[in-house]
């Protein structure tokens, strides 16, 4: 089956088939000063050092086991076939000697080592860096996307922009029609904000991903450490997959290179800036990590780039199931430690006089009044939550000026074992949800606007009240 590469326009300085000799000696100078060390994922032996082949890009079409693997596009570059070869390949030694090596120079032997075996996995997002790095190199590449059905339109024409700027055509990857059609039918088209992402991620993400890699020997991504210090603190440069299944298929038969691993957020982004690619329109808007349009949302000054990503959830892990082995069973959210029960250590909020602290028992004789004495307003929160955070000093300078006026305010600590609950009896979405309990209803009105300084709340309690 064919496939393909970056056409001529994205080789530069001499002819396509010289870009198959041996490593260069020497590298452009784009490093973001010195990488840090990383630890290596505990594999068995036998998934660290395996046998595959060795060999520079055979014809295209020479691997029937890719009938299933990632869609071709129309031009193709036939290369000339080369003897192989089996030799060993020890990845924690390479690991080490990479430990201190510069992104150009890990995709360049990452491209020289896997040939037309390796993909880069393209989100539509900052790692574009990948892809102009790949040019960097001279060497052919090839580039990937999972285009879900939900992506948002900026990110459909930055797809477009890119292929024009670098002259190549993206193997999309598109989930299974009839699976995307049986859980939309049974379950609606956001039963994520209900029952969490990982069903729809499965269906729409990881199974397309791993028909694509199927096809492959090796891919890389765009991880770094500091893009979500609860799973990816420890992202090597290079790694056998820990989840994924290569060409040959078991253990060990795919290899993950993780290029800028070692370097910070604002080093990727001044390095776009000075190669002058293009970029996706949604940053400017606030957006730093981009998934699909109902799951990502921009962030709020000083809150870390994966808030904006499955935001109603109180999970562990953020993360889709692309990259599931990052996570281990003790993991950290990013601001605090996790118990078991999926709560967390960090300190309470809202902690005041003015506000009631309502219990389980507390919210529910709350909710089966029908003619209370006085109206409430109750945040539904999680303490770790950073939208939580940092509405926390508007909300307690609301509980001062209704102080005496006859609206009580109350919080209600919605996460954990309660969380099922309020979603099922307060309609919780996602953290903070504010409701406004009338005096003479039983039924809550919910606070619409994401607007939470004191001033909008103060105006939806005063039209309420």
């Amino acid at each position: 089956m064919a496939l393909s590469f970056t056409s001529s326009s994205a080789v530069h300085g001499s002819s396509l088939y010289s870009s198959f000799e041996q490593p260069k000696d020497s590298f452009l100078d784009a490093q973001f000063g010195s990488s840090q060390p990383f630890g290596w994922l505990n594999l068995p032996s036998t998934a660290v050092k395996f046998s595959r082949r060795r060999c520079a890009v055979k014809p295209l079409n020479a691997e029937p086991k890719r009938k299933d693997s990632i869609v071709p596009s129309a031009a193709t570059i036939v290369a000339p076939g080369v003897v192989e070869k089996v030799e060993v390949e020890d990845y924690e030694k390479l690991t080490n000697e990479l430990e201190n090596a510069s992104p150009l120079e890990i995709m360049d032997k990452a491209l020289e080592k896997f040939g037309n075996d390796i993909a880069i996995a393209f989100s539509g997002a900052e790692d574009v860096a990948l892809i102009e790095y790949a040019r960097l190199t001279g060497r052919p590449f090839r580039v990937f996307s999972l285009d879900t059905g939900r992506l948002n339109p900026e990110t459909y024409k930055f797809f477009d922009e890119v292929e024009r700027h670098y002259g190549i055509r993206i193997e999309y990857m598109f989930p299974d029609a009839v699976e995307v059609q049986a859980l939309v039918r049974s379950k609606g088209l956001f039963s994520f904000y209900e029952d969490g992402h990982q069903e729809c991620c499965r269906v729409r993400k990881v199974r397309p991903l791993r028909r694509a890699l199927k096809g492959l020997r090796a891919w890389i991504t765009g991880q770094r450490k500091d893009q979500s210090p609860g799973t990816r603190s420890e992202v090597p440069v290079v790694q056998v997959d820990p989840v994924f299944e290569g060409m040959d298929g078991g253990v060990g038969s795919l290899v993950k290179w993780n290029p800028v691993a070692n370097v910070k957020g604002e080093d990727v982004w001044k390095f776009l800036r000075t190669m002058n690619v293009p970029v996706n329109s949604l940053h400017a808007k606030g957006y730093i990590s981009i998934g699909c349009e109902p799951c990502t949302r921009p962030v709020l000054p000083g809150q870390h780039e994966r808030e904006g990503r499955w935001w109603w959830e109180d999970s562990k892990a953020k993360e889709c199931g692309l990259h599931k082995g990052n996570i281990k069973e003790e993991t950290l959210n990013g601001n605090g430690a996790v118990n078991a029960n999926g709560t967390s250590t960090n300190a309470d909020l809202f902690v005041t006089e003015n506000v009631v602290n309502l219990s389980r028992p507390g919210i529910e004789n709350l909710l089966k009044l029908e003619n209370r004495r006085e109206p409430w307003v109750v945040v539904l929160y999680a303490p770790w939550c950073q939208f939580c955070q940092a509405m926390e000093v508007s909300y307690v300078e609301l509980a001062e000026k209704l102080t005496g006026s006859g609206v009580k305010v109350g919080k209600f600590r919605a996460d954990g074992e309660e969380k099922a609950f309020a979603q099922q009896e307060l309609r919780l979405g996602s953290f903070p949800t504010i409701l406004f309990f009338p005096k003479h209803s039983s039924y809550p009105i919910k606070y619409p606007s994401e607007k939470r300084d004191v001033d909008s709340l103060l105006a939806f309690v005063s039209a309420l009240r």
